[in-house]
């Protein structure tokens, strides 16, 4: 098992994660601020279970003995308008979870950290299959139509 590979893995969730749940949470914000309470209360529920991943990689950084980083956070444009930031975080969460599958394939000799990394891609496919079908909705019923649905 190569440890320093493991960490690094996670220490880049780790990080990522971290900034990409205080936009969740803050985009959750400003929808529910508008009045679309459901998209808000998911979009903080996502805040919640992306930093309970955080924790659990962070566990697993430690349990290697490895160091945790804080390495900082980009600045990051909030949209406010939901349907644009809904194909906006889509376009994120394609590419990553095709880059969290190819780590995982750098980790399969570590099998603690790569289910944890499978428990992990789980999670964010069904993220990524509801923008989907957010987006299908849209397309399907209108973009007033599903607003709606979102209050």
């Amino acid at each position: 098992m190569d440890k320093k590979q493991s960490i690094e893995a996670l220490q880049f969730f780790v990080t990522h994660l971290a900034e990409g749940a205080m936009v969740h949470k803050q985009q959750g914000m400003i929808f529910k601020a508008q009045g679309f309470t459901k998209l808000g209360e998911k979009y903080i529920g996502h805040f919640d279970e992306e930093m309970g991943w955080v924790e659990k990689f962070t566990e697993r950084i430690l349990d290697l003995g490895g160091e945790i980083k804080f390495e900082g956070m980009k600045s990051r444009d909030l949209i406010c308008a939901p349907v644009e930031y809904v194909k906006a975080d889509l376009a994120i969460q394609e590419p990553g979870v095709e880059l969290l599958m190819k780590c995982m394939e750098g980790v399969k000799a570590d099998p603690t950290t790569y289910d944890l990394l499978k428990d992990y891609l789980k999670d964010e496919e069904e993220d990524l299959y509801w923008s989907q079908g957010a987006i299908d909705m849209i397309e399907c019923v209108g973009k007033q139509n599903w607003l709606f649905t979102q209050l």
